[in-house]
């Protein structure tokens, strides 16, 4: 018997139940910045474990899809974001495999952090699959407990994924990820207040950031009373030395 009759064999005899069961879900962390405060789209529960309860948007992935295709179709359905068709940048953050995470059974759950581009203004989400509800959240404000705690482990997987975001930028310039391709200096400083939350010193943020972006060779159109400001992109460059996140953040 060659090789590959002996895998058919043992294949065909293989019995899965033997070992106990592991559901996967995929679980979605979706930053977006409006009026400077970091926001994070967020669902109710419309049925039990954590009936009522907020929650991060996610949801059980088929047996035929990948985790990354999960986590689309799940956003979609509960909150009416199209990953397809939204300026975002979208990551796994990390596995969450602790055995008493969800009261039903064994569940694994892949996250997903995601940046949604915005210029201020914050698309309209609405409830729908198993979702009562969803609306756009104050990051701080749900992990500091001024509001409501999270379904699930999901307070940690926010956290994680604050963490995660503002750590990289402090060397990265992924926080222009939250903002249209074209950006000022203000706006892009706005975004680091609103992820550190933190005030940044103007001067010393534009000397750091600057040598960062490249330069469009565009202005904004002037404010009344004030001057236009240059209109800037990313680059992939590492930003050296890194900015320094403020203490306690």
């Amino acid at each position: 018997m060659n090789g590959s009759e002996a895998e058919k064999d043992y294949l065909q005899s293989y019995q899965p139940g033997d070992y106990p069961s592991v559901a996967l879900t995929a679980d979605l962390v979706v930053f977006a910045v409006s009026g400077g405060v970091l926001q994070v789209a967020l669902v109710r529960r419309g049925s039990h474990p954590f009936k009522g309860q907020l929650a991060l948007p996610g949801g059980f992935v088929g047996p035929m899809e990948s985790a990354d295709d999960a986590a689309h179709r799940e956003l979609a359905e509960e909150t009416g974001l199209d990953l397809g068709h939204l300026p975002v940048h979208i990551e796994q953050l990390a596995t969450y495999s602790a055995p008493l995470r969800d009261p039903r059974m064994r569940v694994v759950s892949v996250a997903h952090l995601v940046l949604l581009a915005t210029d201020g203004t914050l698309p309209d989400v609405t409830g729908g699959s198993d979702a009562a509800d969803a609306g756009w959240y104050p990051v701080y404000e749900i992990l500091t407990g001024k509001r409501t705690s999270l379904a699930f482990d999901h307070s940690l997987i926010l956290l994680e994924g604050l963490n995660r975001l503002a750590g990289k930028m402090e060397y990265t310039t992924v926080g222009s990820q939250l903002l249209p391709g074209e950006f000022t200096l203000t706006q892009l400083r706005t975004v680091y207040e609103a992820v550190w939350n933190a005030p940044m010193a103007p001067g010393n943020f534009t000397r750091k950031m600057t040598p960062q972006l490249e330069d469009t060779g565009k202005k904004t159109r002037a404010a009344a009373g004030g001057a236009p400001a240059a209109l800037f992109r990313a680059t992939e460059g590492h930003i050296h030395p890194p900015l320094a996140r403020p203490r306690g953040q």
